[in-house]
């Protein structure tokens, strides 16, 4: 698909006259999932989105995204949040989002506003960086030194001041005049901010005032996340009260990237230091912000790679735990997948270089087999692409489509459907998650791991180098004697035929899985295994 206009004026007069030939169905489907409340019974199916909204040339922008929707794609319309200070009468930004916001209007679509991090304007403006230390929102050391980094123990009402600024801008106030009533509205943000640790929260003079020095880590970590909470919610009052309109005040949700717990959990000694956990609480973001966007993504400056134990796909079920208890702390918290594979084509360690290296192309089809794990594992309300913003829908086109695929295909399929919305995740109890490392005791009993047993697994123990030739999953629903499952593989590296898969509670079946992806439905009563196409 190459996308045809680029230009403003051309993207505003394409853009005004498309919304009749955006199929009716996916319009009324997108809403309604977007919308559904996911109490765990009756799971809204999968939508998505990008982190790339297309401000460079040839990018994901509003009007490439109208071609996906008109060729009847699951999309949650994305946006750039809109700067404080650009104007509504230029030219380049009405043609970005005038046409394109009215369109969602007529069509009463969710829209996701995504952003930056909202609280660099603590640090960047002069306004609250030359503020006196004690009324400084950054780090303020003990001889006076205010450092440009933001401070869980500083003021809180400058947070909500410095929200405030970023809806009150001239542009925001008309976005919501072209759309005045929306029922959804995201506000995402990058939320990578230079943070103080909680490590280090005696270097923070207000910290040492309020809790004298020496404290234990157990009570750094609940002081830092407690911090947080306090601050990123005034924050995001700030932003709420700046909004002229009243339906966005009420519809909008603040969710944030990587704000959920770590993936990391128990893979090494020191997985405690970079986490926020305290007891009763694995991480503060569920009661922080409305909703979290974690990365399952396959880093290319680590040793991370889609088929070894040391995988997003293994360390991506220590957050199904976790998810339960963000819910149990919010339950309407937005759970949304930010997925990418590593690809920086300029830069050395560009993880499709690597994988071609090692003479295993990652290719569309293996991206997609990859992101479908993740993407059942965890059953996201949203799968999150992201590319750099200079990346182009015609370089990065195929592998989007593949996960634009997995998530059509949710929708499409009956079977697939049915399993998302109201199957049960199968545990394996007969195996332990290969992360045990400083597991807390509040932990050691909680399902973490799911990854099936098949015919192919190597000898065990396992290392985080072990090499692991398919991942398969499986969910149920119903109860003995009649019980199905859908059984999900994929095999990074080639294709697999005749493997045998445990499934806990039934048997083994004997099936063939795919790079990309296979699924299979077995049924207790009959002993059928079938493959869902």
């Amino acid at each position: 698909m190459k996308k045809q206009l680029a230009a403003p004026l051309l993207c505003l007069l394409m853009t005004a006259t498309l919304s009749a030939q955006i199929p009716s169905a996916v319009v009324e489907s997108i809403r309604a999932e977007a919308l559904r409340v996911d109490d765990g019974r009756n799971r809204p199916l999968p939508l998505i989105g990008h982190w790339n909204m297309g401000v460079a040339k040839d990018g994901f922008d509003p009007a490439y995204q109208t071609q996906l929707l008109e060729r009847g794609h699951h999309l949650l319309p994305w946006f750039q949040f809109p700067e404080i200070n650009i104007s509504p009468d230029d030219p380049r930004w009405l043609g970005y989002y005038e046409a394109a916001i009215k369109q969602a209007a007529r069509l009463k679509l969710p829209i996701s506003l995504v952003g930056t991090q909202w609280d660099i304007l603590l640090t960047s403006s002069d306004e609250y960086f030359k503020l006196p230390p004690e009324r400084n929102p950054n780090v303020a050391e003990a001889n006076g030194t205010v450092r440009r980094q933001i401070s869980p123990f500083g003021p809180v009402n400058v947070w909500r001041e410095a929200g405030a600024k970023w809806t009150t801008s001239r542009m925001m106030k008309k976005l919501q005049e072209w759309y005045p009533d929306p029922p959804l509205v995201l506000f995402i943000s990058n939320h990578e901010h230079w943070k103080l640790e909680w490590k280090k929260a005696e270097e923070d003079a207000r910290f040492v005032k309020l809790y004298g020095q020496g404290r234990d880590d157990e009570f750094k970590r609940k002081a830092t996340g407690d911090g947080w909470i306090a601050r990123y919610r005034a924050l995001q009052q700030g932003m709420r009260d700046g909004l002229s309109n009243r339906r966005w005040r009420e519809n909008v949700k603040f969710v944030a990237y990587d704000a959920f717990g770590p993936s990391h959990f128990a893979r090494w000694e020191g997985w405690l230091e970079h986490s926020l956990h305290t007891t009763g609480r694995i991480d503060p973001w569920a009661l922080a912000w409305d909703g979290g966007s974690p990365s399952y993504y396959l880093f290319n400056w680590s040793g991370i790679t889609d088929f070894n134990v040391f995988s997003p796909q293994v360390e991506a079920m220590n957050w199904l735990f976790m998810l339960q208890q963000a819910r149990r702390a919010n339950p309407r918290f937005w759970f949304e997948l930010s997925v990418w594979d590593g690809h920086e084509p300029s830069q050395a360690n560009d993880k499709r270089k690597f994988y071609g290296r090692i003479g295993q192309p990652f290719t569309p089809d293996r991206y997609e087999g990859w992101a479908q794990f993740g993407m059942w594992l965890l059953r996201p309300r949203v799968m999150r692409e992201f590319r750099g913003y200079q990346d182009t829908d015609a370089e990065m086109e195929p592998y989007f489509l593949s996960v634009i695929e997995a998530v059509d295909r949710v929708h499409q399929n009956a079977t697939l459907r049915e399993f998302w919305r109201t199957g049960e995740l199968v545990a394996n109890r007969v195996r332990q998650h290969p992360y045990q490392t400083r597991v807390p005791q509040e932990y050691q009993s909680v399902n973490r791991w799911f990854l099936l047993d098949t015919s192919l697994d190597p000898p065990r123990p396992w290392k985080l180098d072990t090499q692991l030739p398919v991942f398969a999953l499986a969910l149920v629903k119903g109860a003995a004697p009649q019980r199905q499952w859908l059984i999900y593989g994929h095999a990074p590296a080639e294709d697999r035929k005749d493997v045998q898969i445990s499934i806990p509670g039934f048997r083994a079946v004997t099936v063939n899985i795919s790079v990309g992806g296979s699924f299979y439905r077995a049924d207790e009563k009959t002993g059928r295994v079938q493959a869902v196409n």
